[in-house]
């Protein structure tokens, strides 16, 4: 295996070089979580993994509570499909609830109140209510708690973490908080090595090939326990390649499927990613990706911000930024050196989709 494999399988396997999903459920599920804490960019993140979805589209899909948005995994934000945010959650939950404890000391907060106050938020969620935190946070103080921003964000956060709450329907741009069991009544509860197994199965399957410090990593499991999941997946339906002496995990029907798309010549690679796509952070070790070439201090100075990287190829050729205007979205692309003509009219290909996307005019 060389960096060209590893490129064009997870483009494979995440997706992105070809589609076998038409619904932002579908694709939320494949991908078992996804980072979704820049919402506007995490939406395009959806598209682009599918074909002829818009934004619109996956706001409805939100709305309808067919994906939805909570804290996961190292934790961030993150979409999950209601089959699964459960299960995810018993098996993240305790390392999240471990790192919260310095600041809930330090914030004052204990078990009475975490408890208080999800008796008083489940009352007013309860029967399809959905509240922003400002007006969760308002209820709160009519019942005598008052609570600053950062206390409140913990006592969402564990009220996330107790399955009490988790994304509802959008109140215009505001976000707002549903009751768990009404928007996942699915109560798909696994043991921890049965969900310590699926998630590796899961993971692997749309992200390999990747390691287990990768898998690790993304999912904020201890090393001890990545490794446990990865000695449980079946040999029969995962294989492992090496590269630079390095142990990669992919799923063994991904070789030839990848190759057969890849000589039909129909598969993407090239694109706008966006904030933290999982094309990056799906990973501890991103140098696959990475263009090699040294950029000229001219060019940092011009072009400061790097979080939205230009793909061509599979690498990072550049960086673009959107200016949303009242009818129209404006992209701008700033690639690292000159590329081919072919390579150009992919960018621009790329821009165009996005564009699309969208549902606005350039």
């Amino acid at each position: 295996m060389n960096v060209s494999d590893i490129i064009n399988y997870r483009l494979f396997n995440q997706q992105i070089a070809r589609t076998a999903f038409s619904t932002p459920q579908q694709i939320v599920s494949w991908m078992v979580a996804m980072q979704a804490q820049e919402y506007a960019m995490s939406k395009w993140a959806i598209g682009l993994r599918l074909g002829d979805v818009t934004d619109a589209d996956v706001e409805k899909a939100f709305n309808d509570g067919e994906i939805l948005r909570t804290h996961l995994l190292r934790p961030t934000w993150h979409f999950a499909a209601p089959d699964d945010i459960r299960w995810l959650i018993e098996l993240t939950g305790p390392r999240i609830r471990k790192a919260m404890t310095y600041y809930e000391r330090e914030l004052e907060l204990d078990n009475q109140l975490f408890k208080k106050c999800n008796d008083i938020i489940g009352k007013a969620l309860t029967g399809g209510n959905h509240l922003t935190r400002t007006a969760l946070s308002d209820l709160l103080i009519n019942n005598g708690i008052s609570l600053n921003g950062r206390q409140m964000g913990h006592v969402m956060m564990n009220a996330e973490m107790d399955c009490l709450v988790c994304s509802g329907k959008r109140q215009g741009k505001q976000f707002t908080y549903a009751l768990f069991d009404e928007r996942a009544p699915t109560r798909l509860s696994i043991v921890k090595d049965e969900a310590l197994l699926l998630l590796a199965q899961r993971y692997f399957a749309s992200r390999g090939p990747a390691t287990l410090k990768d898998f690790s990593v993304w999912s904020g499991l201890t090393i001890t326990d990545a490794k446990k999941a990865g000695s449980m997946l079946d040999n029969n339906e995962f294989t492992k390649e090496t590269f630079n002496d390095i142990e990669y995990i992919l799923k063994r029907e991904t070789l030839e499927m990848a190759l057969d798309a890849a000589s039909a010549k129909k598969i993407q690679k090239s694109f706008l990613m966006p904030d933290y796509d999982e094309y990056g952070m799906g990973y501890i070790d991103r140098t696959a990706i990475f263009n090699p070439i040294k950029l000229s201090s001219e060019f940092r100075k011009k072009n400061p911000v790097f979080d939205r990287m230009v793909i061509v190829d599979g690498i990072i050729e550049g960086t673009w930024k959107r200016t949303v205007k009242a009818k129209s979205v404006v992209v701008e692309t700033y690639l690292f050196r000159e590329l081919s003509k072919l390579k150009l009219e992919a960018v621009k290909k790329a821009v165009n989709r996005f564009v699309k996307f969208t549902g606005a005019s350039e």
